[in-house]
């Protein structure tokens, strides 16, 4: 690895811990140099010690936005970790069902794929009729996958995991080897940018569930602990977390409930 720019990786890495609440530990530094050398290219910038210093000048948006999106992790599929899924269709959904409305949240959404699986699976499960009582938000810090989230735009590879019964019924060809997602589906989609660090977190209405799945484990222990605790106090009394079979938060002195790998629950 190249020392010249040291000085401004480990400030360029420091930032995002602070910003971002991203984690990236020496065995990483090779990632993030890579992922950083996007935004240098773009920027036309000559090394990582001039990155560092347009991110604290005024009017750095546009450079720090680069930056986010360049150090998140993007990748997502339609239906991933599908035990996960179903594990809340059976023991969580049913606890609010009946409700004349309800919120679900998608935190670290990426480019939308798991907030339109949920709308996808909460149609199968119950009818599709049950979409107009629904709302699902999905967030998330990179503006351009919150574009493309938006869009509701996806390549086939997107669908690797997916039935391509459930492909059929709820997409639509469009261009080459891509879908658009059907309106009933989009329509009950909002999708918006938010770092999840940014706490409080700013809701009025409380959720029933959510997903923060496959991002925990790039935030350090005291950031999980704090995202975790946000999260608790915007779930109802009785609401529900839902992470991946890889992350758990019974490490985190946290007050939610396990239930079952991948779900816990919020005390009534």
């Amino acid at each position: 690895m190249s020392t010249v720019d040291q000085a401004g990786f480990e400030q360029v890495r420091d930032w995002l811990s602070q910003r971002c609440g991203f984690n990236f530990p020496p065995h990483k530094s090779d990632l993030l140099r890579q992922r950083m050398g996007r935004v240098l290219r773009r920027f036309e910038m000559q090394d990582l010690n001039q990155l560092a210093r347009e991110l604290t000048m005024v009017g750095a948006r546009e450079v720090q936005l680069a930056v986010m999106h360049a150090a998140s992790i993007n990748h997502t599929y339609f239906f991933r970790e599908p035990e996960v899924l179903e594990r809340f269709m059976d023991t969580a959904l049913p606890t609010f069902q009946d409700r004349p409305e309800f919120r679900i949240w998608s935190a670290a959404c990426s480019t939308g794929e798991e907030a339109y699986t949920i709308a996808i699976l909460l149609a199968e499960r119950l009818s599709p009729q049950v979409l107009k009582r629904a709302s699902i938000l999905g967030s998330d810090i990179s503006a351009p996958v919150v574009e493309r989230a938006e869009l509701g735009v996806f390549p086939s590879r997107q669908f690797a995991q997916t039935d391509p019964h459930l492909v059929q019924r709820w997409f639509k060809p469009t261009g080459i080897n891509q879908y658009r997602v059907n309106p009933d589906i989009r329509d009950v989609c909002t999708f918006r940018r938010m770092n999840l660090k940014a706490t409080p977190y700013p809701f009025s209405k409380p959720f029933q569930a959510v997903f923060c799945r496959n991002i925990l484990y790039y935030f350090d222990r005291s950031d999980q602990a704090a995202t975790v605790r946000a999260l608790y106090d915007v779930v109802e009394p009785g609401g529900w977390l839902v992470t991946s079979v890889t992350e758990s938060v019974r490490h985190l002195g946290s007050l939610w409930e396990p239930v079952a790998t991948g779900l816990y629950r919020r005390a009534s």
